[in-house]
């Protein structure tokens, strides 16, 4: 069995040496702009990962690591995860907002997981990996995410559905001639009548 420590866990929650007050000074003091939360996240996640990939029996190389390996590290965290999901035989599947405590097993988020699988997918490749070899662009992690978030979906009744954009209707080209001659008529005077001074642009004057 894997002996993967607390520390792994604690870096993917944020806790890291990364935003210790001490760093950040430092980063101000060279002059060095500040890296967004985003950067931050994917930095400690990929040291994560290579944590991960260091403890793993036998110890794993990037180079080595396949979809199979992402599925292996993404089950590992569930032991830290924060999220109640209720088994099929729960009197509470299916119910969105549970009114008693159950011994259902807490797992992490599928919103969590799919963040990052994405930031570890872009680290990847900064890191100097092949777009066509990245482990996290898998097919069998992308079919893990799928499931997990269907799963979820039914544990906790909740529906993940995509917005679709509402379409406006066209207006077509009479229906936009009747509406111009509609608004001449309503104003004759304001356009055809002419300046004072016989000028037809003083006839704007004032608009």
């Amino acid at each position: 069995r894997r002996q993967v420590g607390r520390p792994v866990a604690m870096e993917m929650s944020g806790v890291s040496a990364v935003d210790s007050p001490g760093s950040g000074s430092a980063s101000s003091a060279l002059g060095a702009p500040r890296p967004s939360r985003y950067e931050s996240q994917k930095r400690r996640d990929w040291q994560t990962f290579g944590q991960y990939l260091r403890n793993h029996r036998p110890p794993l190389e990037l180079a080595r690591c396949s979809g199979a390996h992402v599925l292996e590290f993404l089950r590992y965290l569930d032991q830290f995860g924060k999220t109640k999901v209720h088994t099929a035989g729960c009197p509470f599947f299916g119910h969105p907002s549970p009114p008693a405590p159950c011994p259902c097993p807490l797992k992490q988020a599928w919103g969590s997981l799919d963040a990052l699988v994405g930031r570890l997918r872009a680290a990847f490749e900064e890191h100097g990996g092949r777009p066509e070899a990245n482990p996290f662009g898998a097919r069998a992690v992308r079919l893990y995410l799928r499931d997990v978030r269907d799963g979820q979906a039914k544990a906790r009744g909740i529906a993940y559905e995509k917005k679709r954009r509402k379409r406006h209707p066209q207006t077509s080209s009479k229906q936009k001639q009747q509406a111009a001659a509609a608004s001449a008529a309503a104003s004759p005077g304001h356009f055809l009548a002419p300046a004072p001074d016989g000028d037809p642009v003083g006839a704007l004057d004032g608009v």
